[in-house]
């Protein structure tokens, strides 16, 4: 098996990784034979005070990281250094927030800026950070873009706030160099006071050319999901929402079998009704057994261990090994973003 790298991120200018048995697993880990993996983070400085929530790992060596003050950092040693290849920007564009930052190489990425109008952006950069174009400005007043990801290098769909009463989504289909707003007829309406959350930049994802969206404000979350990017469905999930809370960040492995992470971020410590699993592709949910140890923003399936992923907020880390059925705390530092990486 391929090394893992798992990055996670901090809310005061440092990454992580964690260490012990995912990075080197036994030939079968899982809830039923009673074995849990044994974890722990090692703390990796980055020379940066700003709060980091966009989170790309490439491989083993090569990860970039977003957040507050239009910081974008980029390290190709494994965390060990990293350099700061942002966008020059403005002095009145300076307080940009990129949220989530999607990279295939130490070369190629691209990242996100959230906010109102045109607070929200997409830049994207083919040369390491030594130049960026800025490829997408919301004209939109209502529009309020949280995340984006993509099913490979070239097709990605970043989703805002309702606008007009439905999702909006913007889509690209050359790698973040143009992009364009999805027809909203596929999509279904938006409930009142329904929103995204832009915590972890995994309030939208793919995988198995399938598309998901995570809501909350409303009680239950909700979970938005589609074959292709177009036509949508929403289903209601466990998972308390409100104000403040609902389905933060939702993830899945294969064309079946997904995670649902959230709570409430003005409650961080409660840890009911904040985790569900699908077993059929967000038809359905189901409640977690045990939840993790309180609200939970960022979440990451684990590669080459089947039903093993991690959360992380707050108030702590949690992994499961039966595919979000039961939760385990690991650390009680602060986090909001992970991702898993396999070397290639």
């Amino acid at each position: 098996m391929p090394p893992l790298l798992l990055f996670a991120l901090l809310t005061a200018g440092m990454a992580a990784h964690v260490m012990g048995s995912p990075l080197t697993p036994p030939p079968r880990i899982g809830a039923e034979d009673g074995r849990v993996p044994h974890l722990s983070w090692n703390l990796l400085p980055t020379g940066s005070q700003q709060q980091f929530r966009g989170l790309a790992p490439v491989s083993g060596t090569i990860a970039w990281v977003s957040g507050t003050n239009g910081t974008v950092l980029r390290t190709t040693d494994g965390g060990n250094t990293w350099e700061s290849v942002g966008p020059e920007l403005s002095a009145e564009d300076a307080a940009l927030q990129f949220r989530d930052i999607q990279a295939w190489s130490a070369d190629r990425a691209v990242v996100l800026s959230i906010g109102a109008g045109a607070e929200s952006r997409v830049y994207h950069t083919r040369d390491g950070g030594e130049t960026w174009n800025l490829s997408f400005t919301n004209q939109e007043e209502a529009a309020f873009y949280n995340c984006m990801d993509f099913e490979d290098g070239n097709r990605g769909i970043a989703v805002s706030d309702p606008v007009d009463g439905k999702f909006r989504l913007i889509e690209t289909l050359d790698g973040g160099e143009s992009w364009n707003i999805v027809d909203p007829s596929g999509l279904p309406w938006a409930l009142e006071g329904e929103f995204g959350f832009s915590a972890s930049g995994t309030c939208i994802s793919t995988k198995s050319g399938r598309w998901y969206t995570a809501a909350g404000g409303v009680d239950p979350g909700r979970i938005s999901s589609s074959g292709d990017g177009y036509g949508w469905e929403v289903t209601d999930t466990p998972i308390k929402g409100g104000p403040a809370g609902g389905v933060f960040s939702v993830r899945f492995r294969d064309a079946n079998h997904g995670i649902a992470l959230g709570g409430d971020f003005e409650a961080p410590t409660g840890a009911v009704n904040n985790a569900a699993w699908s077993k059929d592709g967000s038809k359905t949910w189901t409640a977690a057994t045990k939840f993790p140890g309180g609200y939970r923003s960022g979440s990451s399936w684990v590669p080459g261990l089947c039903n093993v992923a991690l959360a992380v907020g707050p108030t702590g880390s949690d992994y499961t090994v039966d595919g979000g059925k039961t939760w385990h705390g690991f650390y009680n530092g602060s986090f909001d973003s992970v991702e898993c990486a396999e070397d290639p």
